[in-house]
């Protein structure tokens, strides 16, 4: 039911039944390595070509989260996945394997967030018994379509992102165990003038902030009632932003205020730049470290903000602004 605005509240709590994060090498190699379920070291998952590597790479995190969710592809409802290629190639194309019904969403770096809240939305209005989401991205896929491909060897300022090798899925569901979706607010579309595509997290930051705030007025909560506030994908440039932002308007994020690109990298590792970025690191970052401490009984709320920057390779060429957007999503124990 819609409470305020813009949330969406889900009296029946749907529950994460079973979920499933893949990374590449870079992010195994990060501090949150130890916490996903698989790391490939191989940049082609032995194929041909990024492109399917990504499919690759998204069709097993999907059957791995089915099979942690203890159920089968056929007991699927509806799928809703997405990712950063034109078309969602990567969720589509996947999509001929599972053979289930299937939504195609898009909002860049906020992907699962929608597919989230989409997700829960289907099930606590009893139109879906298990409903199957999911994103990802591959650097060098998300390289050449938005920048230069992998091997031009391009320089890049440290304002830029570095997108993530990474594919996450889980499975929603009417009944069973694992953490809640209690909530989900849907953001607003967001644009400050800013057109320098490696300002990515710069441009993000004020949808963060504005979702964060439609939030709290509809709920009438404070930043302190949760463990976590988690941004996705600002980065060590656009994070502290949101913050200087929250604090000019008022709202305190405190010191539970994170972000899912910075908690991915660490700040030494070579050529990560601000931070994470793309579908994927969103997902793996909830997925397998945000969403265990509620398993774990180390956290009761977490609110997670998943930003995306909706420009397009035709936009950036023609200098235009970016417009942004930002999912939130809260998960209880």
């Amino acid at each position: 039911m819609q409470t305020g605005r813009q949330t969406w509240r889900f009296p029946s709590r749907p529950r994460i039944t079973g979920s499933a994060s893949i990374v590449g090498a870079k992010e195994g190699d990060g501090p949150l390595g130890s916490s996903f379920d698989a790391i490939e070291r191989d940049a082609y998952f032995g194929e041909p070509s990024f492109e399917k590597a990504e499919r690759v790479m998204f069709e097993r995190a999907q059957r791995l989260a089915v099979k942690h969710s203890n159920c089968s592809m056929n007991d699927i409802s509806y799928v809703i996945a997405g990712d950063l290629l034109a078309q969602n190639i990567s969720a589509s194309f996947s999509a001929r394997t599972h053979s289930r019904p299937h939504l195609g969403v898009f909002s860049a770096c906020a992907t699962i967030m929608e597919a989230f809240a989409l997700a829960a939305l289907l099930v606590d209005s009893q139109n879906g018994e298990r409903v199957l989401v999911g994103a990802s991205s591959h650097n060098s896929t998300a390289e050449r379509i938005f920048r230069y491909p992998t091997e031009y060897g391009g320089q890049k300022p440290q304002t830029a992102h570095c997108t993530a090798t990474a594919a996450g899925a889980a499975v929603i569901a009417a009944q069973g165990e694992g953490p809640a979706i209690t909530e989900a607010t849907v953001g607003r579309v967001i644009d400050l003038g800013i057109s320098n595509p490696w300002e990515m997290g710069a441009a993000m930051a004020p949808a963060a902030v504005d979702t964060l705030r439609a939030h709290l007025q509809d709920t009438g909560r404070t930043t302190l009632d949760y463990d976590w506030i988690a941004t996705g994908d600002l980065g060590r440039v656009g994070h502290p932003l949101a913050r200087q932002m929250l604090l000019e308007q008022g709202i305190d994020p405190g010191h539970q205020f994170t972000d899912c690109g910075i908690l991915l990298y660490d700040a030494q590792q070579p050529e990560v730049f601000s931070g994470g970025s793309g579908p994927g690191c969103c997902t793996v970052v909830t997925l397998s470290y945000l969403l265990k401490k509620i398993q774990e009984g180390k956290n009761k709320r977490i609110m997670v903000i998943a930003t995306g920057a909706l420009l397009s390779p035709l936009t950036a060429q023609q200098g235009d602004t970016i417009p942004c957007i930002a999912h939130a999503v809260t998960f209880e124990g």
